[in-house]
């Protein structure tokens, strides 16, 4: 299901919000950003930069990159007022154990193996972020915060996979 407009448009000007950039950049500093809690494809970002650049919320500077128009960021500042658009949950992970009895234990048991070394791959990867970010800056204050829900999120997670595959090795063949 493609995601609502609104949250591609937030998305998109917010990181416009940190400094003119392409299409390409833009992408790459959500990635890079708000990788760890959200994503945008440039078959999401690229529509959203033509329909932002057709309200006015968006220009371009002298050399082709994008900018945040004042409407822009007016737009952004009223979207960040909104409520959150809350999407059905999607867990491949959830949606393989729900019909484990098909794939049989040693399959979930892998499954959450593979898991549990993914999680641990990106918690490392917060670690690293979060020694960069300073405190005391104002914007990275907020960013912290983010981070800091990842990590928790991260560590449930390893908490889940420790506890459902102590149940899945208790159980008989």
């Amino acid at each position: 299901m493609p995601r609502p407009p609104a949250q591609t448009d937030l998305a998109v000007l917010g990181a416009l919000s940190l400094a003119p950039m392409s299409g390409y950049r833009v992408r790459q500093e959500i990635v890079s950003t708000l990788g760890h809690f959200w994503t945008e494809s440039f078959g999401q970002i690229y529509p959203a930069l033509a329909r932002l650049e057709a309200r006015g919320d968006v220009g371009r500077d002298d050399a082709g990159r994008f900018t945040l128009t004042p409407a822009g960021r007016g737009r952004l500042r009223a979207l960040l007022q909104t409520p959150p658009e809350i999407g059905p949950p999607r867990n491949g992970l959830l949606l393989r154990l729900f019909f484990g009895r098909e794939a049989g234990r040693r399959t979930c048991l892998d499954l959450l193996a593979e898991t549990e070394q993914e999680v641990t791959r990106r918690l490392a990867g917060l670690a690293e972020t979060r020694a960069t970010l300073d405190p005391t800056d104002p914007d990275e204050r907020y960013a912290l915060l983010t981070l800091s829900a990842g990590e928790h999120q991260g560590r449930a997670t390893l908490a889940w996979i420790a506890e459902t595959r102590a149940a899945l090795e208790s159980w008989p063949d």
